[in-house]
């Protein structure tokens, strides 16, 4: 069984409108990113995200409706599925709301639109027209609830009514303003292509008849005009209202007008040619057009005496390649992108300006996962997070195109770096004197020594060689401002108080018997410390040293870790080694209050403990950090200093040592110090845990100094740096931007850098210009090293690292680039190369071997140190003995091979219409034998696939063109020939976006592991999902907690999770996802009221009932891992 979980959700913008959704009179934008609805608010400075909302279905279609008693608009939003309804906003709940179910449209007699889906509302506010199918428009009336008749009226939706029509390929259509008396019924223009590739136009009006009770009603449209002499490039229709009445017609080398009164048609050649792509209305004589290569256009009206005189148009600047432009008043307009970052720019005189750039990683055609946290390439041992994974990404097209490193977690940006400094074992902030409302004194302890820096107001920073008589020849154990304007030093051999004001140690204290101290903390006014590992002592800070308190421990053993809360003063914290246990003892006696065993097993000791307040209107958190890489929370009850609700965390093998980090209302957060640094926040109610992007932290502490306020010290085992910490987890994307469409990414460890094979677009002169090349970018500084040109008719295909034989019997790395000829009507026989590339010393690029084949080489791999080429219709082995590269063996594919995918000697081949084949590759047994590769396994069914990847034991996963994903498995145990050869789906799901890329990860599991990660995907959206195997003991729970979770949890539109959810394609269409659990609805466990949650467990049909707080830990853990 399979688990999906989102790692970064869809960026892709393809629907935008304007539309005063959350305020009567505020006016919002909503963007609708693959199955997600996002509501920003407008500002001077752009727009904020308000709201986001997940659909069940791939958003295809938005308009904005006006109902009845609402003093807000509504929201008509159409998916994927044929499913339609409305929504609004609830200011109570502040959700979105259903006010009209779902209409499901869908035909199974008639064509999917071969362009695109289209929602037009008539300037009358009577009818709403969609186009969903070849030949069908469907119309549904806006039924009036007023006596009065008029356009403001608000309305509700009717039946919907279809109708057909002649025109079949449709390019764009339109509704035209009414200029005579609305008697004359809606108008609405058809621009088409026509069965002999002529491009026509043809204005229909509406006729339409309200049925009786139970009768929806009748419609047609009748021709009223149409016309064939418009261009071949003639792409989109805008109705012209008042004062002009008209249409303006888009073409790529003129902008025609039709007036509405006379029928004349006026052409203006454009200057230069343009591709349209869409526009937006700024009023009644002004639009904005936007054009394939990410121009933007101003297109002006004049008129005179009522009519049209002339048009005007304008180059305004340059912008991502629109999808979608809506103007949103006071010359703001959002560029939504698809192919490139969508944008917010302010319309000046003279041009644009940029307001805002909102991230987009679509679309992602290939990524590599660079590495796992670490450089070794090891597997991990430790609870497996996404944050240990960076994804570096091909993202956008063309003139967009950029190379992108996507990490999730806490991000880190650094401020500046103090110099190299090696083995720095704490660090700790203090302030000159007490007047001081920030930090200014950073203090680093090394083993034998401690440094201090004093930071000015201007970022300046320098060293100082004393600092109000502190000891800087041994390292500080504990450092802290005090009350009465002094300093507490304390080191292994004693404990100093000094004053700021006269730099003079006012108190010291040593063990008689020179025992060492071992480990110390202090808050206000006492000071805990450990001598010999056995003996804490407490000390009054106000009174000069005076020992409060001191205790053996002989029963519990040596003391391992001690911490003093700020938020309960009367208590101190201590670990113990032997025993494994931890103490809560009074501050003032040393007396034990509460005690707790952490494990059976004596070398998995406490290292590290912290009491703060991570989650707010709930009990402090104690943190327990464990030899083994594990992290025990509780919550403490300071009244009875009770322990309850114990939960561990896998963090990394070694134990974490924990630094307090303040947060805003009186809140904290814990940075966890270990091989993976982990920040540990209160999130929602709960703890979260999150990886940091920051890499071999060794100690870390909270400087806000004037300079860099809210800012951390981190020290790593080189150098010491000044960062900004975020306060959660987000995604972080680092941007190489290379201005050309990044079709293929390799990635090299021992190289530390990429090769990616790129698609350059220009256009000269009116000539489109591509250019392929395939360069060398590094890994640390993301910037390019060498180049190599492509062939002017050539394009990038695949690219890969490589281990390969060279001929001698070494291995040696190298790149691999897979190639394609554009001009396929030419009479040359080669279709593509396969060029084998070094790296030299100097990290420039060398060709070492070149093949010219007979088909595009669309996917490379690799397998006993020789290549495997996928050309049309055929898989290669090539074995490489530079400069030449020798065919060893060849199988025939059903149509043509898109991916591949090699596990030990096996090969699957994604094909592109013929789903999965499994072939096994033989070398010869004899000198002079010949190497083999026969077909072992095959899935039978019909399959646009797009990748595939091996993710267990005989086990692919299989992505296709139509937003399926499959999990395929060959029944080796079959009885027959043909049973062991049948590739068998044991679980399958509609993802709803189609996937590009799948690359698989390697992660030891764990013994509690719920589910195993197996494999990234990347898809056409910008959206990263971690796919993962569910464990056999936890199948069936998974299955039934979301069969439960989806009974209770409606969407927008209550649209049903199954059907959503459910595999479909052009051959068959299920009625629910089988065998896959959607890991984006298990998590809304955490996110449902306690009684519902209840509910929930109670109603999971187990044998052995399930407490609530299981399965939240469970889900917890789930939402961990991505």
């Amino acid at each position: 069984m399979a688990y999906l979980a989102p790692i970064h959700r869809p960026s892709s913008v393809r629907h935008a409108l304007k539309i005063r959704l959350l305020e009567p009179d505020a006016d919002c934008l909503v963007v609708a990113k693959a199955n997600r609805l996002e509501i920003y608010a407008q500002h001077h400075e752009g727009i904020t995200l308000a709201h986001t909302k997940a659909i069940y279905g791939k958003v295809t279609m938005l308009e904005k409706l006006q109902f009845a008693q609402s003093p807000t608009e509504h929201l008509f939003v159409g998916t994927d599925r044929y499913m339609y309804f409305t929504l609004s906003w609830d200011n109570e709940s502040q959700q979105l709301c259903t006010q009209k179910t779902y209409i499901d449209q869908s035909d199974k007699t008639s064509r999917d639109s071969q362009t695109q889906d289209r929602c037009h509302i008539d300037p009358t506010k009577q009818f709403m027209a969609l186009q969903l199918y070849d030949g069908i428009v469907t119309i549904l009336p806006l039924i009036g609830k007023g006596k009065k008749k008029g356009p403001s009226e608000a309305f509700s939706l009717g039946e919907p009514v279809p109708t057909r029509i002649k025109e079949f390929f449709v390019r764009s259509s339109c509704f035209l303003y009414p200029a005579e008396t609305a008697d004359a019924g809606p108008r609405l223009a058809i621009l088409y292509e026509d069965n002999h590739q002529k491009v026509c136009l043809s204005i229909k009006r509406l006729d339409f008849s309200h049925g009786g009770a139970g009768d929806p009603g009748s419609a047609n449209l009748i021709d009223l005009a149409a016309r064939d002499d418009l261009e071949l490039g003639a792409s989109h229709l805008i109705p012209v209202p008042a004062p002009a009445y008209g249409l303006l017609i888009l073409t790529e080398s003129t902008i025609a007008f039709i007036d509405d009164a006379t029928g004349e048609l006026t052409n203006k050649p454009l200057d230069e040619p343009a591709i349209f792509v869409t526009w937006a209305e700024m009023d009644a004589q002004r639009w904005l057009l936007a054009d394939d290569y990410g121009r933007l256009f101003l297109l002006m009206l004049v008129i005179g005496n009522h009519k049209t005189k002339s048009f005007q148009i304008h180059t305004i600047g340059n912008t991502s390649r629109a999808s979608v432009l809506v103007h949103l008043g006071s010359g703001l307009v959002f560029v939504g992108s698809h192919q490139g970052d969508s944008q917010v720019f302010q319309i000046q005189e003279g041009g644009i300006v940029l307001v805002q750039n909102l991230p987009n990683l679509a679309p992602i055609l290939d990524f590599t996962v660079m590495d796992m946290g670490n450089r070794s390439g090891e597997t991990q041992s430790n609870e497996y997070s996404s944050g240990q994974a960076r994804i570096v990404a091909g993202s956008g097209a063309f003139q967009d195109g950029s190379l992108r490193s996507i990490r999730s977690g806490v991000g880190m940006e650094e401020q500046g770096l103090l110099g190299e400094m090696n083995h720095t074992s704490d660090l700790f902030p203090l302030a000159s004197s007490s007047g001081k409302a920030h930090s200014d004194i950073l203090a680093a302890s090394f083993v034998d020594e401690t440094r201090v820096f004093r930071f000015f107001s201007d970022g300046e920073v320098e060293e100082l060689e004393d600092f109000m008589g502190m000891s800087f020849s041994e390292g500080s154990l504990w450092l802290s401002n005090i009350t009465g304007n002094r300093l507490l030093q304390v080191t292994s051999s004693r404990v100093m108080i000094l004053d700021l004001d006269s730099g003079m140690v006012t108190a010291e204290w040593s063990a008689q018997d020179a025992s060492p101290i071992t480990v110390a903390s202090a808050k206000e006014e006492r000071l805990v410390i450990s001598t010999g590992g056995s003996e804490a002592i407490i000390f009054d800070l106000t009174r000069d040293l005076h020992i409060v308190a001191r205790r053996k421990f002989s029963q519990e053993g040596q003391i391992s870790c001690i911490h003093v809360p700020t938020i309960c003063p009367d208590i101190c914290v201590v670990g113990f080694w032997q025993g494994a246990s931890v103490a809560i003892l009074s501050i003032s006696s040393l007396e034990t209050l509460r005690k707790a065993v952490m494990s059976d097993n004596a070398v998995n000791v406490p290292r590290s403990v912290a009491l703060t307040q991570l989650i707010a209107d709930e009990a402090p958190t104690l943190l327990v950090g464990m030899a083994n890489g594990e992290v025990v929370t509780f919550s403490l009850s300071l009244t009875g200093f009770e322990l309850g609700f114990r939960k561990a965390t896998i963090l990394g093998t070694q134990g974490p040592a924990f630094k307090i980090l303040p947060r805003s209302g009186g809140l904290s957060s814990v940075f966890a110090i270990c091989e993976h640094s982990s920040l540990i926040y209160g999130s929602e109610g709960r703890i979260m845990y999150s990886a940091v992007t920051a890499e071999e932290a060794s100690c870390v502490c909270p400087f806000d100094c004037e300079a860099y306020p809210g800012a951390i010290a981190l020290a790593t085992s080189k150098d010491l740096r000044i960062a900004l910490v975020d306060t959660e987890r987000t995604t972080h994307v680092q941007t190489l931007k290379v201005n050309a469409t990044v079709r293929r990414v390799a990635y090299s460890p021992k190289l530390k850098a990429f090769g990616i094979g790129t698609i350059y677009r220009e256009l000269k002169t009116g000539y489109e210009m591509i250019q392929s090349h395939f360069k060398l970018a590094d890994e640390v500084m993301f910037k390019e090293l060498d180049s190599h040109t492509l062939y002017s008719d050539e394009l990038v295909e695949s690219c890969i690292r490589a281990d390969l034989r060279d001929g001698s019997g070494e291995i040696v790395e190298r790149f691999v680039v897979g190639t394609a000829y554009m001009d396929l009507d030419g009479q040359d026989v080669v279709r593509g190369r396969v060029m084998v590339f070094a790296v030299t010393p100097e990290r420039k690029l060398q060709v070492v071997s070149e093949l010219a084949t007979m088909g595009a080489c669309r996917a490379l791999d690799v397998i006993d140190g020789n290549i495997v080429a996928a050309l049309v219709k055929t898989v290669i082995i090539y074995s490489l003995n530079a400069p030449n590269l020798t065919k060893l063996a060849t199988y025939r594919t059903s149509t043509a091979p898109i991916a591949l995918s090699v596990s030990g000697s096996e090969i699957a081949i994604a094909d592109l219409m013929k789903s999965v084949s499994v072939v096994s590759y033989t070398r010869p047994n004899h000198p002079g034998g010949s190497h083999c590769l026969i077909e072992v396994a095959r899935h039978f069914q019909t399959a646009w696939a797009t990748a595939v990847a091996h993710v267990d034991d005989h086990t692919w996963l299989e992505s296709d063109a139509e937003g399926n994903l499959m999990v395929l498995k060959q029944n080796v145990a079959g009885v027959t020939a043909d049973d062991r050869r049948r590739l068998e789906i044991v679980s399958e799901i509609q993802l709803g976006e189609m996937v590009n890329r799948i690359r698989t990860v390697e992660v030891e599991q764990s013994g509690t592991a719920v589910v195993v990660p197996k494999a990234f995907m990347a898809t056409v959206d910008g959206s990263v999902y971690l796919f993962a195997l569910i464990m056999p003991a936890k199948q069936d729970l998974l299955m039934r907690l979301q069969q439960a979770i989806a009974a209770r949890v409606q969407s927008p539109g209550n649209v049903p999770f199954n059907a959503y959810r459910a595999f479909r394609n052009s051959v068959r269409e299920a009625e629910e996802p089988f065998r896959f659990v959607d890991g984006e609805l298990i998590e809304k466990f955490l996110d449902c009221p306690a009684m519902l949650q209840e509910s929930i467990c109670k109603e999971l049909g187990l044998k052995e009932q399930v407490d609530v707080e299981d399965i939240r830990t469970m889900v917890e853990g789930l939402r961990r891992i991505h």
